[in-house]
């Protein structure tokens, strides 16, 4: 599904259609078994259901046979569909009275955009309601044998978009380089090498342990470690979906990545 809806075509549909409703659903990191029941009920339900890229094909595989489906995926340097265009189209569904199921990977409040999604259906007064998804960094972590928090290591722990919208805005990178809680940086791939810098050159010891998990909670799923000055490095050899988490928790992979052993074992 691609383009916009223009702004009359909304106006008449709102004029003469009963409206429905939009769900925001989080469809977790990527393992059908971390579904919320609620979603799983919802997708086995389904009317129409809008979905991104980093929805697993085995949570895609649950969706009513006979629900309307449409990828609004996006990746690094390419929008299949423009925000803008996603927010139009759950509106246009919406007012043609459709129960829609927005689909998304993770946590729909956690760099998910539902939040500006939900703000677009405000002025057509379409009612919505938020199921909420474990967000990757806890899933991925768990799946990594990474605790995020740990008395030992740290008491605190932060989520960072690695991806500023439009350039617009710059991390806190003094702020950021004196943690000394786990950091996590989601979409932050492209971006690592510039996280490190920044980090380093804003105090952090160049030699503090890193982690990025890549497909996390899938088969695939791959866990690289080193310290924050190769983070670069490492990045270079993962693929997207990943995520980068930055701290001493990180160590512990080695002793408590039960997700390996487990696909090792054919489980």
């Amino acid at each position: 599904m691609t383009g916009q809806i223009i702004p009359t075509a909304i106006n008449e549909l709102q004029a003469v259609s009963h409206t429905g409703k939009v769900i925001l659903v989080g469809s977790g990191p990527g393992d059908p078994d971390l579904l919320t029941v609620k979603a799983l009920r919802l997708l086995q339900q389904a009317e129409v259901v809008v979905h991104d890229r980093l929805v697993s094909d085995e949570i895609i595989a649950l969706i009513h046979p006979d629900a309307e489906c449409f990828f609004v995926g996006k990746q690094a340097g390419y929008h299949c569909v423009p925000q803008s265009g996603i927010n139009d189209l759950l509106v246009k569904l919406a007012l043609e009275g459709k129960q829609v199921i927005r689909l998304k990977g993770g946590d729909p409040f956690i760099f998910g955009r539902g939040g500006e999604e939900l703000e677009a259906l405000l002025p057509f007064n379409i009612p919505f309601e938020v199921v909420p998804g474990i967000t990757a960094a806890s899933g991925c972590a768990a799946y990594a044998g990474i605790p995020l928090t740990h008395r030992d290591y740290t008491q605190g722990v932060q989520f960072i978009t690695g991806h500023l919208k439009d350039d617009a805005h710059q991390l806190d990178w003094p702020l950021l380089g004196k943690a000394t809680h786990t950091l996590v940086f989601y979409m932050g791939l492209t971006q690592s090498s510039g996280i490190a810098s920044n980090l380093i050159k804003h105090g952090m010891d160049a030699d503090m342990p890193v982690a990025i998990v890549e497909k996390g909670t899938s088969k695939q799923q791959r866990t690289l470690q080193g310290s924050l000055k190769d983070l670069g490095d490492l990045a270079g050899q993962a693929e997207s979906p990943s995520l980068i988490i930055i701290g001493g928790v990180t160590q512990l992979a080695s002793k408590l990545d039960w997700f390996s052993a487990t696909l090792s074992s054919g489980e």
